[in-house]
């Protein structure tokens, strides 16, 4: 053996040359279906231990993770907003200014000047469609259609303000507010559901309110599936980005499928959306594309934490919107049919940023140079090319608060917080856990391992640099926006 094919060999390099070859990433663009459950805990899947410990078995999902990779470790932003932000950027949210979800009508979204995964994949011939959420902009300038999508079908901001035209209801079994007190909407406007194209402005279709809000699973799906084959037909690579309603407060499951469980409403949105994620999979076999598509199952939240809605997060301790690892930590599958090896599972530690950077190299993108990308390609530790991720540390902001550092198995916490309704504590030491030996947070053993102190201010130092170097665009920036820079 020469000594170039034994270090491509040793390398894993020999992996990644093919994918190069006739057969790689710039010669046969593969499609992407990016499937994003909202504030799906880390409890919930059967594959994850859920299941039918949570009243329904997930098997479509379950079955998904046995045909690729299942990540155990892998890290999302506090909150929808930033998660989503982080996806489609890969930059943490706090430099975007979209580090918390938006309440209250004011300025929102990604400027302009950011690049998303969307326009980076158009560019290299992609058609592009969201169905779902958006949480990045609620106006027309900051919709999906004027961030590289050529398509979208949904809400720009949030499934809970389908509660407001009920405030005032008296038929139900939640107390009323009164039409007098309840939601006026001359002082806040319904959120509607919208369909837009590339080019065109965004048309409102009808009110987000509880009735509507049980069909959007239905609605996303259907249009996806239209999307991909339209796709196929034409022989033009796609990227699918499925932003699920569901398990997004209220936790509502379609008339057909209410009562399917018998273990309620929660159950019954499980096996929902346990079925729509089984009909995406299967229009891909049908299309004759299963193996040159790329699929990713992934959660943006850890649990809901509001009642009667609350999520289970497992073995983890706390819920979203904190830095807790029942916030942060959630279930992710990658399924490449030849390109992933299946039945794989990793402790690595991976996050939703580096979805960007991977992604965008399996289309052939080019990164940006001129900012701050904080995603790392993944893309040797997703072909099994190397048993590491390319990443071992990440800063966990909760909104604009600098809340934790993870490193390698150990995490530490400048700010406590365990429920999204808890006040958050400034700790006057820091506390240090051992996520291996206490997956709950409860012990602080910075004591007897001060070393690993020195890790952790080196990933503070090198953050805090990063910031001088490139200031976050504060949040409610106009655009145009052009950094300081």
């Amino acid at each position: 053996m020469s000594r170039l094919r034994r270090f491509l060999v040793s390398s894993g390099a020999a992996a990644l040359l093919l994918l190069f070859a006739g057969s790689g990433f710039a010669a046969d663009k593969p499609n992407i279906l990016f499937m994003l459950v909202d504030n799906l805990g880390y409890g919930e899947l059967g594959v994850y231990g859920g299941g039918i410990l949570r009243g329904a078995p997930t098997p479509r999902i379950d079955t998904l993770a046995a045909q690729g990779l299942r990540l155990l470790n892998f890290n999302v932003e506090a909150q929808c907003t930033p998660t989503r932000s982080a996806l489609m950027t890969g930059r943490y949210s706090i430099r975007s200014g979209t580090y918390e979800v938006p309440i209250g009508g004011g300025p929102d979204g990604l400027t302009l000047w950011e690049v998303t995964l969307a326009e980076l994949l158009s560019g290299r011939g992609y058609a592009t469609g969201i169905w779902g959420k958006w949480h990045l902009g609620s106006s027309e300038e900051r919709f999906p259609t004027h961030q590289g999508f050529d398509e979208w079908y949904g809400i720009p901001r949030s499934y809970d303000e389908c509660l407001w035209p009920s405030t005032g209801e008296t038929n139900g079994l939640w107390p009323s507010v009164g039409r007098r007190q309840g939601w006026d909407p001359k002082v806040a406007e319904p959120e509607y559901i919208h369909e837009a194209c590339k080019g065109e402005k965004a048309r409102r279709l009808k009110p987000l309110d509880v009735e509507q809000r049980r069909l959007m699973e239905a609605e996303i799906t259907r249009r996806c599936i239209e999307f991909m084959r339209r796709q196929v037909n034409a022989g033009k690579p796609f990227f699918a980005y499925v932003s699920f309603s569901l398990m997004h407060l209220p936790t509502l499951p379609n008339p057909e499928f209410a009562g399917s469980t018998g273990n309620g409403d929660w159950a019954d949105c499980l096996a929902e959306m346990d079925h729509r994620v089984g009909r995406l999979l299967d229009t891909l076999k049908s299309l004759g594309v299963e193996k040159n598509t790329l699929v990713v199952f992934a959660s943006d939240n850890g649990p809901e934490a509001t009642h009667p809605w609350e999520g289970s997060a497992g073995p983890w301790r706390g819920t979203y919107f904190t830095a807790m690892e029942g916030s942060l930590r959630t279930p992710f599958i990658l399924r490449w049919p030849g390109r992933v090896p299946a039945g794989r599972v990793s402790n690595e530690i991976v996050h939703v940023v580096d979805c960007f950077t991977t992604l965008a190299r399996v289309g052939g993108a080019e990164i940006p140079g001129d900012r701050a990308i904080d995603g790392v390609d993944q893309t040797p530790f997703f072909l099994g090319a190397t048993e590491h991720s390319a990443r071992e540390a990440f800063p966990a902001y909760v909104a604009d608060r600098f809340s934790a550092v993870k490193w390698r198995n150990w995490k530490v916490h400048f700010i406590w917080q365990e429920n999204m309704y808890d006040t958050p504590q400034r700790l006057p030491v820091p506390k240090l856990v051992n996520l291996l030996t206490d997956p709950r947070e409860e012990r602080d053993v910075g004591a007897q391992n001060s070393w690993v102190a020195a890790a952790i201010q080196k990933v503070v130092g090198e953050w805090t640099a990063g910031l001088k170097k490139y200031p976050p665009i504060p949040a409610g920036t106009p655009d145009p926006y052009q950094p300081p820079y």
